[in-house]
């Protein structure tokens, strides 16, 4: 099945020695944003402006980035490359891009010693472009702020498994639908029947750790705060900015179908919702469900494509 992006433009940049990177979501002109955040410690960067009662309505690209903190760093470069392209939201004096940003911890990858900075958000732009103009397949798994991520920590860093980055789309009615997953959760990601697909696990014989305890009770050892997964929905619906609100938090709905336990003190979890089209036929609910669907099929699919990094076992061992 072809893949849908809502007109959004995507691109990574990756650092595959050190398992880190960033993913950006370039917007069509007019893009309409929103954001729900209900991580207990996210970091992000812009998120104020797509609250409905902020005046500036435009958002110009998303970014999604590795490097916890310091990665929101990232986000110069892919200012300065929109920049560059005459891109972004109009002032007297220049363009302006606005860049929402988010970020994961993936410092165990690398013990904080290479976070990817500005020069990764301009690759990433370029890459976005090259990928449109060229109609090149976007990759999923351990790529962009996908390299050095992980699921299923609740009984600790020893238990874990590798996760990535995933996609998924539909059509609801005459709308595109879009979702895309960083997935660096706490929890495990679990399949429709509620069976764990990738999480903790003992590495020994295999078995999940959630069938031996179902309230999966956290491990004192295991991460406190170094857990987030970042979702961005696109959608050709026609949305005004309390509209993509509604929709991103929506989209945390979607979370809660595919990751177990979700939303706990130990995440950083957070939603975009971009309307990039004037789609108006559609129900917003139908759009709503669509995305749900496909954020649930994202968060699957970046375990689904992930592979074994420094010892952390993955789904997909076969590359």
């Amino acid at each position: 099945m072809t893949l849908l992006t809502a007109n959004l433009k995507i691109g990574h940049a990756t650092d595959f020695e050190h398992h880190t990177g960033c993913t950006v979501f370039v917007c069509p002109e007019d893009t309409v944003g929103g954001v729900d955040i209900r991580g207990m410690a996210p970091g992000s960067r812009e998120t104020a402006l797509l609250d409905p009662v902020k005046s500036v309505a435009d958002v110009t690209a998303v970014l999604l980035t590795g490097g916890s903190a310091f990665g929101l760093a990232t986000a110069d470069g892919v200012m300065r490359n929109l920049s560059e392209r005459d891109i972004g939201h109009y002032t007297p004096i220049i363009k302006v891009p606005i860049v929402p940003t988010a970020v994961v911890f993936d410092l165990f990858m690398h013990m904080g010693k290479h976070m990817p900075g500005p020069e990764y958000g301009y690759q990433a732009v370029d890459a976005a472009f090259e990928n449109a103009e060229n109609g090149l397949e976007i990759a999923q798994g351990c790529v962009g702020a996908g390299a050095g991520v992980t699921a299923g920590k609740w009984k600790g860093l020893d238990k874990m498994m590798k996760s990535g980055f995933g996609m998924a789309s539909m059509m609801v009615g005459d709308a595109e639908v879009f979702a895309a997953a960083v997935v660096n959760a706490v929890g495990d990601v679990v399949n429709e029947d509620g069976t764990v697909l990738a999480g903790a696990q003992n590495r020994e014989t295999g078995e999940w750790l959630a069938d031996l305890d179902p309230v999966r009770t956290f491990a004192q050892n295991r991460p406190s705060i170094e857990n987030t997964t970042l979702v961005v929905i696109g959608t050709t619906a026609k949305l005004d900015k309390a509209g993509a609100t509604r929709l991103a938090q929506r989209g945390h709905d979607g979370m809660a179908i595919a990751i177990r336990p979700v939303h706990t003190m130990h995440d950083g979890d957070t939603v975009f919702a971009l309307s990039t089209g004037d789609i108006t036929s559609e129900p917003f609910d139908s759009i709503a469900n669509g995305a749900v669907h496909c954020v649930t099929a994202a968060i699957r699919n970046a375990v689904k494509h992930a592979t074994p990094v420094l010892g952390i076992p993955a789904l997909n061992s076969d590359q």
